[in-house]
């Protein structure tokens, strides 16, 4: 009879053990490389195909001559969200839908700004969005200057009481647009930060960098408590010319008037469409825009631009034969000018489903080119922001940080958790145009803007083509 050494045949088995985990962990391994180089290839042909298409200038050329400027709840918005459908109809997008969005209505109607005395002079101004107008006859009075809404606070009710207050604040020209945040709070809360110590009206220098005589626009803020009072912009040379005015302290009277008049809420709404993902439950990687725009110009840059990218990338996708294992949801915000309705309430609708959206792109700020890439992504996912960065360093994009801030529309989605990537959009020139009558399609550098595209589309199929981010496990062990 043979004695069973049962310590060798424990050990036998569990070497037996080991060397199956091992060879099942070097098969998948190599499996991983090798479905990760294809990835990568595929992601470089994509990108050298996408500078070659002309899918975006299509696209935004489409929707500036066929629709034109697009604000919040006019007939022109029903229009464009009209237009959206039937381009990702034609396009050959999938799931093609609308989320009704309730948004606010404004009526431009005309603005007037002259100086009365000393030295009479008409400059031409633009209503801030949202504005209340005022009497017929408009307001005339003493105007007095502040540099921004901290140094307007800080200034004694008396000195503000029954005057229109003149904001001065200057915007400062970067590529990444920073210059903006900073001085649009004046924009933004100057109003109702002067309502509240008594002014009857606001006159702004425009928050843009041009030296154009072109006055921008924007949305404003009120607050409930304070008096609507009316606010204008002025160009950045007028502005100049009323500073030089009040120099030295001197007296300066000047006549506003602005006609703008609010109308009842109305319906608009976003626009979805969609590349399916071929995983049986895909995960969603979210590209956005808005469909929005101000009205003097036809919305070319912001924010045609931004949908072309993001339309015209998943497009460069689907003619280059890539199908993503994870959905490539386009998402067409309606009324980020006017307020963010349409953000709000995609994240609302889509509550159930924010833990299945593993990415969201956002493109708003030009056509381009992309010049940095910034993700904010957790720390079990380091490897997509520096994979596309692999593939796209060829067009001039460097590696940003892990720290991107997203755009806008996607500060709810940021909230819930979503993660976010920035494909930075070089803004040097664009508040030279931003929100004014020359937001038009020759505006647009056709080139930059298929540089863009590109970017977007290798991020996008990087993104889509991952493992899912949600659902990734370890291999389970050999039966025993």
């Amino acid at each position: 009879m043979i004695q069973t050494d049962h310590k060798s045949v424990a050990n036998a088995l569990c070497m037996a053990f080991l060397a199956t985990l091992l060879g099942f962990v070097s098969s998948q391994a190599a499996l991983a490389v090798e479905k990760g180089s294809t990835r990568m290839a595929s992601a470089a042909k994509l990108r050298d195909q996408a500078l070659k298409t002309n899918v975006a200038w299509s696209v935004v050329e489409s929707l500036t001559t066929e629709v034109g400027s697009r604000p919040a709840g006019t007939a022109a918005d029903r229009a464009a969200v009209v237009w959206a459908q039937a381009k990702l109809l034609e396009l050959g997008f999938a799931n093609v839908r609308t989320q009704e969005v309730i948004v606010p209505q404004w009526v431009r109607g005309t603005a007037e700004f002259s100086v009365l005395a000393p030295f009479p002079q008409t400059m031409p101004s633009i209503a801030l969005g949202g504005s209340a107008g005022t009497p017929d006859a408009g307001l005339t009075s003493e105007i007095v200057m502040a540099a921004d809404v901290p140094a307007l606070l800080a200034m004694p009710r008396s000195a503000v009481e029954g005057k229109i207050i003149f904001l001065s604040t200057r915007m400062r020209r970067s590529r990444d647009g920073a210059g903006y945040g900073i001085a649009v709070r004046s924009r933004r809360e100057g109003p109702a930060a002067a309502a509240g110590l008594g002014a009857i009206g606001l006159v702004m220098r425009s928050i843009g960098t041009d030296q154009n005589r072109t006055p921008h626009t924007g949305t404003l803020s009120y607050i409930i408590q304070q008096p609507r009072i009316p606010a204008l912009a002025i160009s950045n040379p007028d502005a100049d010319s009323l500073e030089r005015r009040l120099a030295g302290g001197r007296k300066v009277t000047v006549l506003m008037k602005n006609t703008s008049r609010d109308l009842p809420q109305t319906r608009s709404a976003n626009v979805i469409g969609e590349l399916p993902g071929t995983d049986p439950d895909p995960e969603i990687v979210l590209l956005g825009a808005h469909l929005v725009s101000w009205d003097p110009g036809t919305g070319a840059q912001d924010d045609g631009a931004g949908i072309a990218i993001i339309v015209g990338a998943v497009k460069d996708i689907v003619d280059a034969g890539l199908k993503p294992r994870h959905t490539l949801r386009v998402v067409l915000f309606a009324n980020e000018e006017f307020g963010l309705s349409g953000a709000t309430r995609y994240a609302q609708l889509e509550t159930d489903k924010l833990p299945k959206h593993v990415l969201a792109i956002e493109a708003d700020s030009g056509a381009g080119p992309v010049y940095r890439i910034d993700t904010l992504l957790p720390d079990a996912r380091p490897g997509l922001g520096k994979d596309i960065f692999s593939v796209v360093r060829s067009l001039g994009v460097d590696n940003g940080s892990n720290k991107a801030s997203g755009g806008a529309d996607l500060g709810p989605l940021k909230s819930a958790g979503v993660p976010i990537m920035d494909l930075k959009l070089d803004a040097t020139y664009y508040f030279y145009i931003h929100h004014t009558v020359n937001d038009t399609l020759n505006q647009i550098d056709p080139a930059k803007l298929s540089q863009a595209t590109a970017v977007h589309a290798v991020a996008a199929w990087l993104a889509a083509s991952e493992a899912p981010a949600l659902s990734a496990a370890p291999p389970p062990p050999p039966a025993k």
